[in-house]
């Protein structure tokens, strides 16, 4: 098991792990998604050292190649023209080599000046150390990069004094230093329970210093795993590259947390001659504060797609069924539909995550219902005949005639009981996946709070508690506070797809993605799609636009294509 080798466990055991519900084969067969990347069989978790090389974007994973369970970590590789259609190639790296024959798990790309690749990851070792290992590409020419040579000198960093063997992983994308002569890279450990980011520097990615000092650290956060760190513009809607800095410039700095399992972020200021990254607002620190997504979103990986000028987000999307429900399926977890990240020049304290534009090429048939008026209590059927495969956008107005924004400071959507709570002015929003008689439903939402003063606290949550029938599915409510600026409207984005729903609040200030396993409308009868208002005062105005999602191409490559 996993937790064995330094990394908490990854999976969801209810009931000692002895299930409790009859899947039956049509229930598991409709979990599988038609859009979103998953390999054809077996456990799937990290995104690794994404790219975009001659013409194709490379999607590397960690992927089991035996079971639907964690384990003999391997890089699965996939490639594409447009983020969305995919082909399945060899494995990139199996663990083969003592540095290494325990994993072969995470790790980042670096594009060099000349056009080089060097791929850095973490190998676990015959005796579960986690070392720094280097791979290059064999044939730099060919644009699928089939084969990868590991270096002859990996492992090429151990853990440093102070660091525990099981505490030193996932190096990151490297950038330029001060010089230009140099990189700079940075891995995640604590120290006692401080999340810290290591930084190292190279000139040719074999030898490397140890800087002094800290990236950053932030006490109580435990474990930094996955590091990711890059530029954002504060002026522009470009990406830029890693090494990018200097005015209109800030830092995302994000830290997968393997104590709860989220993956936190913070905007702040990076001096190179210092080598220290200081958060804008302290507040909102790495691992206290902000958080790529509100759900079932780990283990996160950007990179700067020099093609279309854009920085682009990976995450893995984990089941929250029992693991033995998985391997029943065959198959486990998901990666998301990759996301845009931009500045939110409009709050200046958040990024904006967005579905990738090359997405809508999915899109088909498509419905719009305008100025629907939501009553309080009032539920209204969106008509439309097929409800697995959607991306949807909605808009609400909220009319509060009566001026009470009642009492209801320090809403919290995990805690609040979800959409079945009702407020003065909430909860109003969509339910997917609902079957005919509401015994299985899924509420997307917003509840407005009132603070002292008169002041609107908004909150978008996603509300699982009552999707599936089955005990064998971890059931909760997801949410945070999303800012909303005066004159705006409470905009929602939805990308549903069998068992995966991806949502963006407020144009992508907050997302939250959440996995759902009904249980009655996978028998036949297909599921519906509500409006719904349960405030108890506030009428609500809705419009609605929802299209029908074709599948991607997902399918093997082989050599005479």
């Amino acid at each position: 098991r996993s937790e064995a080798l330094g990394v908490s466990d990854k999976v969801f055991r209810p009931n000692g792990g002895d299930l409790s519900f009859a899947w039956t084969n049509a229930m598991l067969s409709w979990q599988r998604t038609g859009y979103h990347f998953q390999p054809v069989k077996n456990w799937m978790n990290d995104p690794n050292g994404p790219l975009y090389h001659k013409g194709w974007y490379h999607l590397f994973y960690q992927h089991n190649p035996d079971a639907a369970v964690w384990g003999v970590i391997s890089w699965g590789h996939a490639v594409s023209r447009d983020l969305i259609h995919w082909l399945y190639l060899p494995y990139a790296m199996v663990p083969d080599q003592w540095y290494d024959i325990n994993g072969v798990w995470t790790g980042s790309a670096t594009i060099l000046p000349d056009g080089a690749i060097v791929i850095l990851y973490t190998g676990d070792t015959t005796d579960a150390v986690q070392v720094q290992c280097l791979a290059v590409p064999a044939n730099l020419s060919d644009p699928l990069l089939l084969d990868w040579v590991k270096h002859p000198s990996n492992p090429i960093l151990t853990p440093p004094h102070g660091i525990l063997p099981k505490d030193f992983r996932d190096p990151t994308t490297a950038w330029l230093a001060p010089a230009g002569d140099k990189w700079r890279i940075t891995i995640g450990s604590k120290v006692n329970k401080t999340g810290i980011s290591l930084v190292y520097e190279t000139s040719d990615f074999v030898k490397y210093d140890l800087l002094d000092g800290y990236l950053h650290a932030v006490q109580g956060t435990g474990m930094w795993e996955c590091i990711d760190f890059y530029p954002i513009s504060t002026t522009g809607k470009n990406g830029l590259d890693t090494s990018a800095n200097g005015p209109g410039v800030k830092h995302v700095l994000k830290a997968s947390l393997d104590d709860d399992k989220n993956d936190y972020y913070a905007l702040g200021s990076y001096d190179p001659l210092e080598n220290r990254w200081r958060p804008d607002d302290p507040v909102l620190d790495v691992g206290i504060g902000l958080r790529y997504d509100y759900g079932e979103y780990y283990a996160s990986k950007t990179f700067y797609d020099q093609e279309t000028k854009r920085r682009i987000l990976w995450g893995w999307i984990r089941e929250t069924d029992a693991e033995q429900v998985d391997i029943l399926k065959g198959w486990a977890s998901v990666q998301c539909i990759p996301r845009t990240v931009v500045y939110d020049v409009k709050t200046g304290s958040n990024i904006l995550q967005w579905p990738v534009e090359e997405v809508e090429s999915l899109r088909r048939e498509s419905f719009e219902f305008n100025g629907v008026k939501l009553e309080p209590g009032s539920v209204v059927p969106v008509e439309i005949d097929s409800t697995s495969q959607l991306d949807i956008e909605a808009w609400f107005e909220v009319d509060n005639s009566t001026g009470d924004v009642g009492g209801s400071d320090g809403y919290n959507c995990s805690t609040s009981g979800g959409a079945a709570g009702r407020g003065i002015l909430g909860p109003f929003g969509i339910v997917l996946l609902a079957d005919e008689k509401l015994t299985e439903l899924t509420p997307i939402y917003f509840y407005i709070a009132g603070k002292p003063g008169g002041v609107l606290d908004y909150h978008f949550c996603t509300d699982v508690l009552r999707s599936s029938t089955a005990s064998d599915v971890h059931k909760l409510v997801y949410g945070s506070s999303v800012p909303v600026l005066d004159g705006e409207k409470l905009t929602l984005r939805l990308l549903v797809d069998h068992s995966i729903v991806e949502s963006f609040a407020q144009g992508g200030r907050r997302v939250i993605t959440s996995r759902v396993y009904p249980t009655k409308s996978t028998r036949g009868a297909e599921s519906r799609v509500l409006l719904f208002n349960n405030a108890t005062a506030a009428g609500v105005t809705a419009s609605i636009k929802v299209w029908k999602m074709d599948s991607a191409h997902i399918r093997p490559f082989t050599s005479d294509q």
